[in-house]
């Protein structure tokens, strides 16, 4: 099933859109110059996880030197601060809190997968399509 979002020129990049399809709610973004499309429910505990946070994921090689990776963005639900990337909808991560010591890291997948959904834009509109 193919859904008009909004007109491409209307929907600037920043911004993001939750819409209702077949009673699923699905939130839209438009990062960049891409699309992304997630089920507005984080599969951790059902929070409202499209009105989270978006940022581009960094890392740091030594001490004050972050750096933003070349990644599709992360979105941060608003109820615990579970990520997840908005192109495979991959957890990484859960809830933070405050440390007191740091350690090496690596980024391994979560036990939680978002749904996503394709969007693209066709004939200058956004079109999300859902299966």
């Amino acid at each position: 099933m193919k859904v008009v979002v909004a007109p491409e020129r209307s929907f600037a990049s920043g911004t993001r859109r939750v819409v209702s399809v077949g009673g699923r709610s699905i939130g839209v973004f438009h990062v960049g110059d891409r699309f992304y499309a997630v089920r507005n429910r984080c599969p951790h505990q059902g929070g409202p996880l499209c009105l989270g946070r978006v940022h581009q994921p960094a890392e740091s090689r030594t001490p004050g030197d972050p750096q933003l990776r070349e990644l599709p963005p992360m979105i941060a639900c608003p109820w615990h601060g579970w990520e997840y990337d908005l192109e495979t909808g991959q957890s990484f991560m859960g809830g933070s809190a405050p440390g007191v010591r740091s350690y090496d890291v690596q980024l391994v997948p979560g036990p939680y997968l978002a749904e996503t959904f394709d969007v693209f834009v066709e004939d200058d509109y956004v079109v999300l399509e859902t299966s």
